[in-house]
């Protein structure tokens, strides 16, 4: 399966064939929805048929490898048989959204020094849990700090290094509970220059302008190890 959103997270449709159609979803030769990962949500959209029909396609999901993605089409929606030509298109506002969002929360990892123990993308919203047990996290400081780095208009790019690569860096790793894939030979960076540099699979913006204006809002104590950093988008 070819799975265009990694070159290119602008892609709003692509034409597509069918290859399985089963109970736990469809499987296309090429697609531009996003698999639920990496705490981001799989896209939502449509398939369009031959004959016009629109197959609504409420989620996408990793299916047996990190290379297989499955539509997950509305319940109770008729198949298409195998080997139907559609037209693969999401929801580009809600995955611009998750975009930005996801971007932001990069940023957020460059201005609050911690590892990252989870973490969630959501539409409008998202989360990050850092390990500061004895930190006093500044709300106000984080929120200037995020629009300064989005008003700065930083390049936003994802590039690729080998496994041996990123065994000789483990500092660019800042997840302690998700490890990057491996057995693939080679790990995706998401490259904000010159201000945070880690794995990543998920969809971004392309300069932090775009993610528009932010704003801090709960910073919750959950547990021992876990600050919970909650971000809004303001527009």
């Amino acid at each position: 399966m070819e799975l265009l959103f990694r070159e290119d997270a602008y892609l709003k449709r692509c034409e597509a064939r069918v290859t399985f159609a089963g109970p736990e979803g469809l499987r296309l030769d090429r697609t531009v929805f996003y698999p639920t990962g990496g705490g981001q949500p799989g896209d939502s959209g449509f398939l369009t048929l031959d004959d016009g029909t629109k197959l609504r396609i409420t989620d996408a999901r990793k299916g047996e490898t990190h290379e297989d993605v499955l539509h997950i089409p509305e319940e109770g929606s008729p198949l298409p048989a195998v080997g139907t030509q559609v037209t693969a298109e999401i929801d580009w506002e809600r995955r611009h959204r998750h975009m930005r969002m996801h971007t932001c929360m990069h940023l957020l990892c460059s201005v609050v020094t911690g590892d990252v123990t989870g973490g969630q993308v959501g539409d409008g919203k998202g989360r990050l849990d850092f390990n500061l047990p004895d930190t006093q996290l500044d709300k106000e400081h984080i929120t200037a700090e995020l629009n300064r780095l989005i008003g700065e208009d930083h390049a936003v790019a994802p590039r690729w290094i080998s496994e041996e690569e990123l065994e000789q860096q483990p500092e660019l790793v800042r997840t302690m509970s998700v490890k990057p894939p491996a057995g693939g030979g080679r790990v995706r960076l998401l490259d904000i220059a010159g201000i945070d540099l880690q794995p990543c699979g998920g969809t971004h913006v392309q300069r932090t302008g775009e993610i528009g204006s932010v704003r801090i809002g709960k910073i919750e104590n959950k547990g021992r190890q876990n600050r919970r950093i909650n971000i809004l988008l303001e527009e």
